[in-house]
């Protein structure tokens, strides 16, 4: 029997190729802090997250600072499904969950033995991809505010409209120190998008954050729409 699951990269697997997987997903319950993989150390799993969000991390100079986050509709350890066993990059969770997991050599097999598989993770990839370098434009091109607006809708499309976000997290999203963090989550507040609680971030006008978040939001999510939930020729963000 096909195992269930709320991973909604997962869903869109036929039968036949979740059927590829199931014999070796083994699912577990995520807490805060878990690390997923280390940095220049062999990734073991794979894990297809059913609940809760993790970052991915680049650390340069002795900062660290997120490049990616994963929630329930992909999944964590990309460079597994590109034959990469070992990344700079590292990966822990932020917000409580659950996952399937899968041994990296594992999930290796069965995309050797599947196509379509193959073709849907590497779909995802492409997608995560885009996520890193929108991440970098932002970065690069947007206000504080603007790249808060934007990782508060990342959140939001994977864990829902209460989020438990420390300041640190937001720190460590935005490459900024927490008074800058404080300050932003102030704006946007007094703007009436979200309402900002100790560790916890309640979205409340998300048509406000799209506005605020410009062009540094959508890119990502448009491509994912297309490819993986398959809604459509290429067309800029909504």
């Amino acid at each position: 029997m096909t195992m269930k699951t709320s991973n909604v990269l997962l869903q869109r697997l036929a039968a036949e190729e979740m059927e590829t997987l199931s014999a070796h997903l083994e699912r577990i319950e995520l807490k805060r802090g878990d690390v997923l993989f280390e940095s220049y150390l062999p990734v073991p799993y794979v894990y297809f997250l059913e609940a809760g969000l993790s970052s991915e991390i680049a650390t340069t100079s002795g900062k660290r600072l997120e490049v990616g986050c994963v929630g329930r509709e992909g999944f964590s350890g990309a460079s597994v499904a590109l034959g990469v066993d070992v990344t700079p990059h590292g990966a822990f969770m932020q917000i409580d969950g659950q996952a399937l997991r899968i041994p990296s050599s594992e999930l290796q097999a069965a995309m050797d033995a599947c196509f379509p598989l193959r073709r849907t993770l590497l779909f995802y990839i492409h997608v995560f991809m885009l996520q890193i370098a929108a991440t970098a434009i932002a970065d690069a091109k947007h206000t504080v505010e603007q790249r808060l607006a934007r990782w508060i809708l990342m959140a939001q499309d994977r864990a829902g409209d209460e989020l438990p976000l420390t300041h640190e997290f937001f720190s460590l999203m935005l490459g900024v120190r927490r008074p800058s963090v404080t300050d932003a989550l102030h704006v946007l507040e007094g703007m009436h998008c979200i309402k900002a609680e100790r560790s916890l971030v309640i979205v409340r006008d998300r048509a406000s954050l799209r506005q605020i978040a410009g062009d540094a939001y959508g890119v990502p999510e448009a491509e994912y729409r297309r490819l993986i939930l398959g809604d459509g020729a290429p067309s800029s963000a909504d």
